[in-house]
């Protein structure tokens, strides 16, 4: 009986063993999926709007609006919410111009990062700049005060506390993760072709 239960632990484990390539393949696919649909909705007025704190408070961004960092606090929307004075903020913040440029360079990343499948040169090109997006991500932790819950008197605030825009960003933790191994797997595939 126990010789049995141990062979099919060993088969178990080969069969587990062998699924390696489908799932950094996977990974690829989770990329195309999180990254052409993250920069699809960046041409969606309401997301553009939505990214404003990050990019307005984060020193290598923050140049691409016209608008000083505190000021938009004055110009927030709600998410499907329209006031003609604060869209024409939006418009003259260059806050949807911004978008739709990083939306096009967010899902070109995601495809890049797919091709890496077919192409370990092009998917090398993808994980690498799926990486350094995600690290710009990730610094919005320390750059974006909206990330974390304000002190509103209820005694729970700051840090270890994340607001839903905090828990938007902390999840880049697990795509710079799988970044990484497809980074390494494009590595190790473009090093075999050339012995």
């Amino acid at each position: 009986m126990m010789t049995k239960l141990s062979n099919l632990f060993y088969t178990f484990l080969n069969m587990v063993a062998s699924t390696q390539k489908l799932g950094i393949n996977l990974i690829r696919v989770a990329i195309l999926i999180i990254f052409v649909w993250i920069g699809g909705l960046k041409f969606y007025n309401y997301e553009a709007e939505g990214i404003v704190p990050f990019v307005a408070n984060s020193p290598f961004m923050s140049f691409f609006y016209t608008k000083s960092a505190p000021e938009y606090k004055e110009y927030k929307l709600k998410e499907g919410e329209f006031n003609e004075t604060k869209h024409q903020w939006h418009v003259e913040n260059n806050t949807y111009g911004f978008s739709h440029g990083l939306g096009i360079l967010i899902m070109a990343i995601g495809i890049l990062t797919f091709l890496g499948i077919f192409s370990p040169k092009i998917g090398l090109v993808g994980a690498g700049l799926a990486i350094i997006m995600t690290i710009g991500t990730l610094s919005f932790l320390v750059t974006t005060p909206e990330v974390w819950v304000p002190d509103l008197g209820s005694g729970e605030h700051g840090f270890p506390l994340l607001t839903g825009a905090g828990r938007l960003v902390i999840k880049d933790t697990a795509i710079i993760a799988g970044a990484i191994v497809l980074l390494s797997d494009c590595a190790q595939r473009i090093l075999k072709q050339k012995r």
